[in-house]
């Protein structure tokens, strides 16, 4: 009987640390990535997220921690193997394109070691996988922005590295560009079985292209998971503010599962060492909040957004308590108008009413 032995993760940090001129710049950041799988460090400017990927790639060096690759030490307090001998492809903010060169010669740039038959095969089926086979005598300047990140990361693929690192890869572009290409990277990468990590400021990013998602807050990780937990099973208050759109409401603990809040009683866990009677802060999200021609509930409309197939509408309660709710945008409401309004929150989010 032969047993099959699992490999080490591709990337795993163990409580690394960095400090620039004796300041911390994060701290014990702690994560790891199997093979094929996607992570993404989301947070605000200035919590340590592009310095970390630097870290990954060894530009720079650790304070404390270990960084391995493969199951094998890359970065320590004691060792520190240059960025070179990592097996790390890495796409940059502005594409980092060789401007002289072709589509064909920029994605076969890092295939020099290949046998000429095998580096044009290599290139010819990146070219595929991202859609440019049309465009590889095309200079950079000659192609879109779209187009440009998809030669870039064509060119990082191109090698067959261990680990993909990508830095803010979509921030030049529109909005509605910068989804599209995120899900076609998402296939890229998949397609691949290629591992990789992004870093971005950007949730709607995270959130297309990312398996496991690290919220980063003040050089820290405030929660490392899917998606899906994230948006509904915020780890704290940041994350839940942090990511997606809502407001907090006041609420009453009336027992271990049950809330009372202006607009009800609902049922859902609270904070651990939450007593009845004691108050509590609600997370409502705007698809929280359904509108209902027939409810009882009723608030006014005071401010609205389009977003094509709703409406984002800011609304205010009889206490004065202001709510968001995504409306199909067929219901077109004056601001000052009162609408009927219910609550259905299937993930009730709750934490210590803030003083």
């Amino acid at each position: 009987m032969t047993t099959s032995l699992s490999l080490p993760p591709v990337l795993s940090l163990s409580l690394v640390s960095h400090a620039y001129q004796q300041k911390n710049t994060f701290s014990e950041l702690s994560f790891s990535l199997e093979k094929g799988q996607i992570g993404c460090l989301l947070g605000p400017s200035g919590c340590g997220k592009t310095t970390a990927l630097r870290c990954i790639a060894g530009f720079e060096q650790l304070a404390a921690g270990s960084i391995f690759l493969n199951g094998k030490l890359a970065s320590s307090t004691d060792l520190h193997l240059p960025a070179e001998q990592r097996q790390i492809g890495m796409v940059f903010q502005d594409y980092a394109l060789f401007p002289h060169l072709n589509v064909e010669k920029n994605v076969g740039f890092g295939l020099h070691g290949m046998q000429r038959q095998l580096r044009q095969q290599r290139i010819d089926e990146l070219l595929d996988v991202v859609g440019l086979r049309a465009y590889k005598n095309a200079y950079p300047h000659e192609l879109s922005g779209g187009q440009q990140q998809r030669v870039a990361l064509a060119r990082a693929l191109a090698p067959k590295p261990d680990l993909l690192l990508l830095d803010e890869p979509f921030s030049n572009l529109d909005v509605a560009l910068r989804e599209r290409l995120g899900l076609e990277v998402r296939e890229i990468l998949k397609q691949q079985n290629a591992t990789a990590i992004l870093v971005t400021h950007d949730q709607d990013e995270a959130f297309a292209i990312a398996d496991e998602i690290g919220v980063m807050h003040q050089g820290q990780i405030q929660q490392w998971d899917s998606a899906y937990k994230i948006y509904h099973e915020p780890a704290n208050r940041f994350v839940a503010d942090f990511v997606g759109e809502g407001v907090f409401i006041p609420g009453t603990v009336l027992a271990p599962d049950r809330i009372q809040i202006e607009l009800g009683e609902i049922a859902g866990n609270m904070p651990l060492d939450c007593c009845l009677g004691c108050t509590v802060d609600v997370l409502v999200r705007p698809d929280d909040v359904i509108h209902d021609d027939h409810s009882e509930v009723q608030a006014r409309v005071l401010a609205k957004a389009f977003r094509g197939a709703d409406f984002l509408y800011t609304l205010e309660l009889a206490s004065g308590v202001r709510l968001l709710s995504l409306v199909p945008s067929h219901h077109n409401h004056a601001i000052g108008e009162l609408i009927g309004i219910q609550l259905e929150i299937d993930h009730v989010i709750a934490f210590h009413a803030q003083t």
